[in-house]
C-alpha cells in the first residue's frame, strides 16, 4: 500500500474527504517527526510507540578493502509494536 492507497482508506474508513484524509494524515507524520527531533517518545496504547534509538560510535570494516574505519554515533527512528496490534496481525 503506498501513500494514496493509505489516504483512499482512511478517507473511506472516516467518511471524510480525501483531502481531509490527506491533510490528517500529514499532519500525523509531521508532529511525529517534530516529536522524535525534540527526544520524545510517541505512545498509542494497543498500536505501537515511536521513539529514538541511540547508536554509539564504533569502529567498522570496509568490504571491500579490510581497512577499518571509524563509524559515527548516530540517532535512528524506532517503531515498536503494541501487543494488540502484534496479536491482529498473527491471529
Amino acid at each position: 500500500m503506498n501513500k494514496t492507497e493509505l489516504v483512499a482508506a482512511i478517507a473511506e474508513k472516516a467518511e471524510i474527504s480525501k483531502k481531509d484524509a490527506e491533510a490528517a494524515l500529514k499532519a500525523f507524520t509531521e508532529t511525529v517527526e517534530q516529536e522524535l527531533v525534540k527526544g520524545e517518545k510517541i505512545q498509542l496504547v494497543g498500536f505501537g510507540t515511536f521513539e529514538i534509538s541511540e547508536r554509539p560510535a564504533r569502529e567498522g570494516r570496509n568490504p571491500r578493502t579490510g581497512e577499518s574505519m571509524k563509524i559515527a554515533a548516530a540517532k535512528t527512528p524506532k517503531f515498536k509494536v503494541g501487543k494488540a496490534l502484534k496479536d491482529a496481525v498473527n491471529a
